[in-house]
């Protein structure tokens, strides 16, 4: 099986609020809806114009996987919506890794020496993810002053992208 992962548009919008909203809502049962993230409606507009981009990881046509970057500063940036489906998920296959080495490779092309996420505690296998990727645990208060923080979020993380 071959992943392909491209820049998308709102033209995914449906397949990214399926593939994210049963992550979140059936197995995680993290209590947000697709109000909460309006986001996934207005991609291009949300991502891509300002400066960011979101990727979507295919396999065979399917959207499989996803990963964005929102640019909220000359410097810096949020990654956001990092999801893998269930049966996708695993070092056989790499999809999250990939989609994270490519979000890192586009925001050092772009001149963006920090990234910064949010996540939830429950996601314990995400925050492993990212902690093997050099991300380091800090606490809410440490963060920029225009991360735009989600409201379901209780754990941050921090990438100098110069030190990779």
């Amino acid at each position: 099986m071959k992943t392909v992962i491209v820049p998308i548009e709102n033209d995914y919008s449906n397949a990214v609020v399926d593939l994210i909203l049963n992550i979140q809502q059936k197995e995680f049962n993290v209590p947000i809806t697709l109000e909460d993230q309006p986001d996934l409606l207005e991609i291009k507009s949300f991502y891509h114009e300002k400066g960011g981009c979101f990727w979507g990881a295919f396999i065979d046509g399917e959207l499989v996987g996803t990963i964005a970057l929102v640019k909220y500063d000359d410097r810096e940036g949020a990654i956001r919506k990092m999801f893998v489906k269930k049966e996708y998920r695993g070092k056989e296959l790499f999809i999250a890794q990939q989609l994270l080495d490519t979000l890192i490779a586009f925001s050092k092309e772009n001149d963006i020496l920090d990234l910064y996420l949010g996540t939830v505690s429950i996601l314990e296998a995400a925050l492993r993810f990212y902690e093997r990727n050099n991300f380091v645990k800090i606490d809410k208060d440490a963060l920029p002053e225009k991360f735009p923080v989600m409201g379901a979020d209780n754990v941050f993380c921090h990438l100098t992208l110069s030190q990779i």
